[in-house]
């Protein structure tokens, strides 16, 4: 199904359970795509844009309601630094949520009957430097930059149509009140996800004060956590679904750690869907996975959520 005849996701998410799908980048490389650069999986975009489309349909067809598009890592600063111009870092922004539509139609095809939404991924500043900082925060940038940086992608986003903006992996509150200054009126709704350590936010601030952010926030629907360790997750739903009284929504990485000098994971995983009944009882109502969480994993979210 499309937008056309889903219902909307606040809805769904008011009903029950919505699976999102796992991540975009372990999906692509176990398809054989080199992903090593700055541009990450943004680079197919204009290289390989089938292949985004096969891994969105990989998820759906796995059990994901819900695709993030390939757009984390687009930024205009990015697709310039490689000679691509606004008009076409535009037209790669909005094809990022056309592939993922593109996928929902071949889906349906395929027999499913579910609702399917697209969620246009707005990634964090950090992203586009590519160095890890997103783990970090606190670029050395004021509020009004940051806005200055996400406001015309997340623009170019909306006007393609997303079910949703997934202003996601945010890793401190100043990039947060950015964010959320930049959706304003701008008719998409829009979930805020922050990526976390323990309680707190990666720059450390209290997850109390970083969702409170987001609770009068008439275009949120949602507030939670992803690209962290998935011991973290419960916790943070509790404080998100205390703090906002919104659905929560949760999608950790493996568990394993990223090293972004080797731009590689280390560690062992850690994640279970097993742990989604705990977060579902905190109050997590769109609930699937980030890096390194496979198709495999989002259907055994799926079978429990059922």
């Amino acid at each position: 199904m499309t937008s056309d005849t889903s219902p909307r996701l606040a809805d769904a998410l008011a009903a029950g359970t919505v699976v999102l799908d796992g991540g975009m980048s372990n999906q692509l490389e176990s398809a054989g795509h080199e992903l090593s650069d700055e541009l990450w999986s943004a680079r197919l975009l204009a290289e390989r844009p089938e292949a985004v489309t096969e891994a969105h349909l990989a998820y759906f067809l796995a059990g994901a309601s819900v695709a993030i598009t390939a757009s984390y890592q687009a930024t205009f600063e990015g697709f310039g630094k490689r000679g691509i111009g606004r008009a076409e870092a535009a037209r790669l922004l909005a094809r990022s949520v056309e592939l993922a539509r593109s996928a929902a139609r071949q889906a349906a095809d395929r027999g499913v009957e579910r609702p399917l939404w697209v969620a246009a991924s707005v990634g964090p500043y950090g992203a586009m430097l590519a160095d890890g900082s997103e783990y970090r925060g606190r670029y050395g940038l004021s509020v009004a930059e940051l806005e200055r940086f996400h406001r015309p992608r997340i623009e170019a986003l909306a006007a393609a149509a997303p079910d949703v903006l997934a202003l996601e992996t945010v890793p401190d509150t100043d990039e947060a009140v950015a964010l959320l200054r930049a959706v304003r009126g701008l008719g998409v709704p829009a979930w805020l996800s922050y990526t976390v350590d323990g309680r707190r936010t990666r720059a450390g601030q209290p997850l109390e004060e970083a969702f409170a952010l987001a609770a009068d926030v008439d275009e949120v629907i949602a507030v939670g956590v992803n690209c962290c360790a998935p011991g973290d997750v419960e916790p943070a739903v509790e404080i998100a679904a205390r703090v906002t009284g919104r659905p929560v929504v949760a999608y950790p990485n493996s568990g394993e750690g990223w090293d972004a000098q080797a731009r590689a994971w280390r560690g062992r995983t850690t994640f279970s869907a097993a742990q989604i009944t705990a977060w579902r009882r905190a109050g997590a109502r769109l609930i699937g996975g980030c890096c390194r969480v496979g198709p495999e994993g989002i259907t055994a979210i799926a079978e429990l959520a059922d």
